[in-house]
């Protein structure tokens, strides 16, 4: 992965989705961190799990950290 935050988290949608972007590629939307963890794995970091997204600084949060699930 390149750049210094490759990954943003989008605000939550009406939904309370959150589009996925991994190296500027759209991946998806999550529901939750371990739907991020997932999204993360699929990118090539297999060990990845909940925590490891929470605690990430490759991580650029909009609209809210991982605890914000609702617009």
């Amino acid at each position: 992965m390149a750049g210094s935050k490759p990954v943003v988290i989008y605000p939550p949608d009406e939904e309370g989705g959150r589009r996925v972007r991994v190296d500027g590629e759209i991946l998806g939307r999550a529901f939750s961190v371990q739907d991020i963890a997932r999204f993360m794995q699929q990118a090539g970091l297999q060990g990845w799990d909940e925590m490891d997204v929470v605690r990430s600084s490759l991580i650029d949060w909009r609209g809210g950290g991982p605890t914000v699930w609702t617009p």
